[in-house]
């Protein structure tokens, strides 16, 4: 510990971002700042600053400094704590800080860590704790992010001028963006500090049960925004609260008070917090939304996938529904293989000879459903020139799995000295290593004996707040399970690098920056109506990346060409998942689903690259009309679908465009416009779409 301190000021500016930090000479350390412009010295005043805190840590048997009601704020030793030092360092990824904090009682450090990724503005952030006293340390909650101040630039009250965007999520409704007021969310600026917050958390297995782990804080009159993700599979937690007048946020991985998550720290012993993303942009929602794009493009793996843009053709949705057989994929394979499909998923079901739903886990073909052996399926995906692949759901085991006879329970998640069982599944642990070479030889006979290189990795179950085996408390062993499945992939990934893996969760249930920065593709939802999924899939690069975002196209049996059309126009900016019965409709339809990946073939190097806006605002599953488009440099592509209502057209602001002429302007899908029109008004930066019927949808190109 230094004997004698002296206040300092270290300001930091990369990347087009500010930070401020204050260092007081009793230590205190303190995050003034963290914005898209400098600090305005106006906006904080003297005795608020001890609530600009740049960490804070509660553990157990420790005090609470104030009335904090649920909030995570006035923690011990939080308070405590005192500023050790700072190392600021470079890697091949940019900037990095480490923030050195100590508590003088316990002798617990933490070290706050923020990495900065050349040209983005969004940083990476971090906290390890290292027991260096004599006595356990037993922690409660510990922000992996804390900023004070979030309103302070402008003049407004708060209650005016800030709208938080928050991405609601369920089976078969993900997606769900809403904006609101903090009065809307009942935090009206009433006074200096209270004990509300706005918070989101996610308990359990499925990430985004509930809610996608980010949020967008705008500041409507200065036309700036935060924004911030949480980086992790499990269970999550944010809030925003108010203290000495300003809001604060706080974001963390799992929490004892609201996620069952209790650490004990033995001396010498170190715990690394949940990595989250904080960024700030110069605009509104869509510009936070473009700066995310561009930094998770940044942390993904590098990979093909992501660059090549492949079709999948997949049997399951309004298809085969899991009852795969040869029988019936062989003219799929055909029709598949006619329109252009890439690779070739044979959904779940391929496994066992009837109802498969509790007996999954050994994964061997069934002889019933492959008289000739699934690897004659397999080769014929690979004679019509596209890649097989397969479903999997590696991380449970069927209660009545014939592989259950090779476990004990140290392979499952386990409270009160049960097993623990959702859906008539069991729960694996990838803490045990006979789970991951249970998990290993599988996915090695895929890819060796079978010659899989596409995988639909599924996980339709929720394992609840953890397991007690090994841990500390169940919070604790579900994030051990977490990180252990996450370094399982990692190192599949490594041993099979051009085999590709989509993060399914009965659709959208992970989605997440801890599975999508490894994953190359995001099943976004099983939502079965397609004029449903118009909403999902437009609202879906707001969560991922467009290249990384996996859209159903299924035309139905008994659809007519809008319904073909419509379907086709859900997925062209994203990542098409085509499915349906191909080789059961009429030619015509048939040939629009060509043209369409057709089409798709000729852009879908531009997806990777672009950035997404939406002229209409975010899609309401309510609305008559949505739209979502991506900017590729000078070239702009417009999804227009009509749902409902009695108005035949729309008026689309490209505000980004005003004022400039279009030197083309084409309905690019289909290429019959079908009574479709459309003009582009330079003066008044809008593109005005007719169509004169509802459940249509359209696909514009305009060059600028």
């Amino acid at each position: 510990m230094n004997g004698i301190r002296q206040s300092m000021m270290i300001d930091i500016e990369e990347n087009g971002l500010y930070l401020k930090i204050e260092v007081t000479a009793e230590g205190d350390a303190r995050l003034l700042h963290f914005g898209a412009r400098p600090l305005v010295e106006a906006d904080i005043a003297e005795e608020q600053k001890p609530g600009f805190r740049l960490l804070e840590l509660q553990l157990t048997g420790e005090d609470r400094a104030e009335y904090h009601g649920r909030t995570h704020r006035a923690t011990y030793p939080g308070l405590r704590m005192v500023y050790e030092g700072m190392n600021d360092s470079r890697n091949e990824q940019g900037r990095k800080l480490e923030l050195l904090l100590a508590d003088p009682v316990t002798g617990l450090q933490a070290d706050l860590h923020i990495q900065f990724y050349n040209g983005v503005k969004t940083v990476r952030c971090w906290t390890v704790l290292r027991n260096e006293g004599s006595e356990a340390a037993e922690v409660e909650y510990v922000s992996s992010f804390a900023l004070t101040g979030i309103e302070k630039e402008g003049t407004l009250d708060r209650d005016e001028k800030m709208s938080v965007y928050i991405p609601h999520n369920g089976w078969q409704s993900e997606l769900q963006w809403r904006s609101y007021t903090l009065p809307e969310l009942g935090m009206s600026h009433m006074k200096d500090r209270g004990s509300k917050r706005i918070s989101c958390s996610n308990t359990g297995s499925w990430s985004a049960a509930e809610h996608i782990p980010m949020a967008v804080l705008t500041n409507t009159e200065t036309a700036t925004s935060l924004f911030w993700q949480i980086e992790h599979s499990g269970s999550w937690h944010w809030e925003i609260i108010d203290q000495y007048d300003h809001l604060t946020l706080l974001v963390s991985g799992p929490t004892e008070h609201d996620n069952h998550w209790w650490k004990r720290l033995m001396p010498g012993e170190q715990f690394v917090s949940v990595p989250v993303a904080v960024g700030v942009a110069e605009g509104g929602f869509e510009k936070a939304i473009g700066e995310l794009t561009s930094y998770r493009r940044r942390i993904r793996r590098p990979n093909d996938d992501n660059r090549l843009l492949r079709i999948i053709f997949n049997d399951y949705m309004n298809c085969l529904w899991g009852s795969p057989t040869t029988a019936k994929l062989l003219p799929l394979i055909d029709a598949a293989a006619e329109v252009g499909s890439e690779y070739f998923c044979i959904d779940a079901g391929w496994y066992a000879p009837g109802e498969w739903w509790d007996g999954v886990g050994e994964w061997l073909p069934s002889s019933e459903r492959f008289p000739e052996g699934i690897k004659y399926v397999l080769d014929y995906i690979r004679s019509k020139g596209m890649i097989p692949g397969l479903w999997l759901e590696l991380e449970v085991m069927g209660i009545r799995s014939p592989k259950l006879a090779e476990t004990d329970d140290s392979w499952f998640f386990k409270r009160h000295g049960k097993r623990v069982v959702d859906r008539s599944r069991y729960q694996l642990d990838y803490r045990n290593p006979k789970v991951i070479a249970h998990a290993d030889e599988v996915i090695r006979r895929l890819v060796e004996d079978y010659g899989v290189g596409y995988i639909k990795m599924d996980y339709n179950i929720n394992a609840g707040i953890g397991t007690e085996t090994d841990a500390d408390s169940v919070g604790d062993g579900l994030l051990a399970h977490n990180r252990a499945y996450l370094a399982w992939l990692d190192r599949i990934f490594a041993r099979y690098p051009e085999l590709v893996i989509e993060n399914c969760s009965s659709g959208g249930m992970r989605m997440d920056y801890a599975m999508l920065s490894r994953h190359s593709i995001q099943s976004t939802s099983d939502q079965e109506d397609y004029v449903k999924y118009a909403g999902i899939a437009a609202s879906s690069p707001a969560a991922l990346t467009p290249e990384q975002s996996a859209i159903w196209s299924y035309p139905l049996r008994e659809g007519d060409d809008e319904e073909v059309i419509f379907n086709m126009v859900n997925a062209l900016l994203l990542r098409i998942h085509q499915s349906g019965h191909l080789a059961e409709l009429s030619p015509r339809r048939l040939a629009l689903v060509k043209e369409a990946l057709d089409y798709y073939k000729t852009i879908r190097a531009d997806i990777p690259e672009a950035l997404p806006f939406w002229p209409l605002g975010l899609p309401k599953q309510q609305d008559d009309w949505i739209s979502f488009g991506l900017r590729a440099g000078n070239r702009v592509y417009v999804a227009v679908w009509r749902l409902a209502g009695g108005e035949k057209e729309v008026r689309l602001p490209l505000s980004a465009f005003k004022g400039k002429e279009a030197s083309s302007q084409r309905c690019a899908y289909p290429a019959d416009t079908r009574g479709t029109s459309s003009q582009w008004n330079a003066e008044a930066g809008t593109l005005v779409v007719r169509l004169p019927e509802p459940r249509t949808a359209r696909l514009f190109e305009l060059d600028f």
